[in-house]
């Protein structure tokens, strides 16, 4: 086997691991005297040789976790240090023990980590200029939050130094920054798995806390929020090892992440301990003293090109991408050709479907083109179908029906319909003829759709309906409705008795009412009064259903991408908007509403992260069973906060439906479009318990 850079920072990180417990312990050991004897066994096993040889995953696999024992060990630090001063003798064997600090500060340095143990200070020009290596000369400790205790340096006289380019300069104070943020994450991440534990053996009321929905909503929460944070500290060395020039990008975004996320994940573990983690016996305390420690101290290596707020706005900048391979991304130039033909009839602020535009994607044979080719397909790659969609939500090409018939019908009649429904149906599909709703929903039944109870009593060769389904969409317009509904009464668990039926909408005995959401979208109240329907319009085996609906929500793995891609263009179409009026828009840096941009445009791209990941997982065959979810639920309430976002950065212009400064804009369509992704498909809320649930807590 092959081993990769990441399976040998892996190692290197478990090698850390034993060293650190050996010399150093758990968190509770921050308040003892260990960091000065790990630093020298770090630097016998060569923890300081990680910058000459460019290994920044091994040096944040490190990081990650001196995070989770709470040690300020300055791994980076002498990382930084190594690259700057390849010649300079002793740093790699720990005889010369590095902290970094930025210049400015004269001949003091304030809020120093672990500086009783370094013996010299590289201070380096934030914009550019000559970086000098400096002895200490005098510490002063300043008790506080952090422990052990910041202190004040003394500097001594140069003993090197060297000249640094702007960009230079601002690499080093990036890696800074990635690793103060990859630190207070890790130590957070260990405060709640340790939580998680707690959760499922601490007893209250007779039953274990985690079976509360209070306590299962925050560790869903925090598990987003750490998973997500893992996964752009991931990116960002993914990006550094390849010499990617977005690198910064992605590492920015990384440490906006963790430095907003961290101490958010920190106190939920801290509410989910309640009292055994309020007393310095357990871990909790000192972690907690490590992450908000090192967020703060963010604030001692600001880049000189500002926040990544900043970065957006000045420059021509929007989120850095996803590579979806050679296959993908030469399919997506090919997508945005055909669609650039047709972009004069594009509509954000509409779900409608533009027939012509259709057309041209079925000769394309682009519906269904992952299907076999025995049905017309071709056998595309997942990430071809991943770019289709996201192409589409993102330039709001009026298409997406024709794709969900593909996703939410297509897959699923293809493993489960008949000879004579796949002859049918699928050609239907790949010309993006099949028009249909889902009949889901139900007044009991939203979320929770095992509890469904619309009948369907078998009557000879027949079957006889009877219910009300609930937020059909589109129903009004449909010609078929993918129907779930109980075949039997009995079954155990609820989910066996269910069955499916592909109907027509005109059959006699359904009637259609129609309701107005807030999107201005048209969904239906749809009531089945002995509706005669033939077995040959079952799909599936009889109280199968189960799995033909789970097939048919495994194409929302594809799809789940949209909310992201939808929210990415209304980013951009915002940075539009601000760069042409920065001072009338977004203020001078440090402004409360650059700090607001930031925030969303992270949020989007967490997101982002939290789909590919999902994606990833469904392509190895592994399910999405965490990534899916957590994805959802993300996308939602950041659409949510995004539509806030732009109300307050751009004033009462962004609650018009077309305003000026960008008049193919959806914005306040998509703050009334939001609402839909938190509830749309199982409600925020119950996904989160199902987040619970697959991190072991009780139901």
């Amino acid at each position: 086997m092959t081993v990769s850079a990441n399976d040998e920072a892996t190692a290197f990180g478990e090698a850390v691991a034993g060293l650190t417990r050996r010399h150093w312990g758990d968190a509770t050991a921050a308040a003892g005297t260990g960091l000065e004897k790990l630093w020298h066994a770090a630097a016998a096993q060569g923890w300081f040789e990680l910058g000459s040889a460019e290994a920044l995953d091994a040096a944040l696999a490190a990081t990650m976790e001196l995070g989770r024992v709470a040690c300020p060990l300055p791994v980076l630090d002498g990382f930084v240090a190594g690259r700057l001063l390849p010649d300079a003798s002793g740093i790699e064997s720990g005889q010369m023990r590095v902290l970094v600090a930025l210049d400015g500060t004269g001949d003091e340095v304030a809020y120093a980590e672990a500086a009783t143990e370094a013996t010299h200070v590289l201070v380096l020009p934030a914009a550019g200029g000559v970086a000098a290596l400096r002895e200490i000369a005098g510490v002063t400790e300043q008790p506080g939050l952090a422990v052990p205790a910041w202190a004040r340096i003394r500097l001594g006289d140069p003993v090197a130094t060297a000249d640094l380019d702007a960009a230079r300069a601002d690499e080093a104070v990036l890696l800074l920054r990635l690793g103060l943020a990859t630190r207070a994450l890790a130590a957070a991440g260990r405060a709640h798995e340790m939580a998680i534990e707690h959760a499922k053996t601490r007893h209250q009321f007779g039953r274990p806390v985690g079976g509360f929905g209070a306590v299962q909503q925050r560790i869903a929460s925090c598990q987003i929020d750490l998973s997500a944070g893992n996964l752009l500290i991931a990116q960002a060395v993914r990006q550094w090892t390849s010499h990617a020039a977005d690198w910064s990008s992605w590492a920015e975004i990384a440490v906006e992440h963790a430095r907003a996320a961290a101490p958010r994940i920190q106190l939920g573990a801290q509410h989910t301990l309640a009292a055994i983690g309020y007393f310095e016996e357990h871990e909790a305390p000192w972690l907690f003293r490590r992450v908000h420690a090192d967020v703060t101290r963010l604030r001692a290596f600001p880049r000189a090109v500002g926040e990544f707020a900043d970065v957006l706005v000045e420059t021509e900048a929007s989120l850095p991408s996803f590579d979806m391979g050679e296959a993908g991304e030469a399919f997506r130039t090919e997508v945005r050709e055909l669609f650039a033909q047709y972009e004069d009839r594009f509509a954000r602020s509409t779900m409608a479907l533009d027939h012509e535009l259709v057309q041209a994607v079925a000769d394309r044979g682009w519906l269904g083109f992952a299907w076999p080719e025995e049905y017309g397909g071709r056998g595309a790659t997942l990430a071809e179908q991943v770019v289709l969609n996201e192409e589409t939500a993102y330039s709001g090409a009026p298409i997406s029906k024709a794709l969900g018939a593909v996703m939410l019908l297509g897959n699923s009649i293809l493993k489960h319909g008949s000879p004579e429904q796949k002859e049918k149906f699928l050609p239907l599909i790949r010309r993006g003829e099949l028009a249909f709703c889902l009949g889901y929903s139900e007044p009991e039944a939203g979320s929770d759709l095992a509890s469904l109870k619309t009948r369907a009593v078998r009557d000879g060769a027949d079957w006889v309906i009877n219910g009300q389904k609930l937020w059909t969409t589109g129903g009004h317009t449909s010609d078929w409705v993918w129907l779930a509904v109980r075949t039997d009464p009995d079954a155990k668990p609820r989910q066996a008795g269910i069955t499916v039926f592909l109907v027509p909408m005109d059959t006699p005995g359904i009637t259609v009412q129609q309701h107005r959401a807030l999107s201005g979208e048209i969904s239906c109240t749809v009531f089945y009064d002995d509706v005669r329907v033939p077995d040959s319009a079952r799909v599936g085996e009889v109280n199968g259903g189960w799995k033909v609906i789970t097939d048919a929500l495994a194409g929302e793995r594809i799809t789940m991408g949209n909310i992201a891609a939808a929210l990415h263009r209304q980013l951009d179409d915002l940075l539009g908007v601000i760069r042409a009026d920065i001072d009338g828009t977004v203020g001078p840096r440090g402004s409360a509403r650059r700090a607001e941009l930031g925030k969303v445009a992270v949020g989007v791209q967490a997101t982002r992260a939290l789909v590919s990941a999902a994606i990833d997982a469904t392509g190895q065959g592994r399910g999405a069973r965490l990534e899916a979810p957590m994805a959802g639920v993300l996308g939602g309430e950041t659409a949510e906060a995004f539509g806030e976002a732009v109300l307050d950065i751009l004033g009462p212009a962004a609650a018009l439906e077309v305003i000026p400064a960008a008049p193919d804009a959806a914005f306040e369509y998509g703050l009334r479009l939001s609402v839909m992704y938190v509830v749309g498909g199982g409600t925020n809320d119950v996904q989160r318990g199902l987040i619970a649930r697959g991190l072991g807590l009780p139901r």
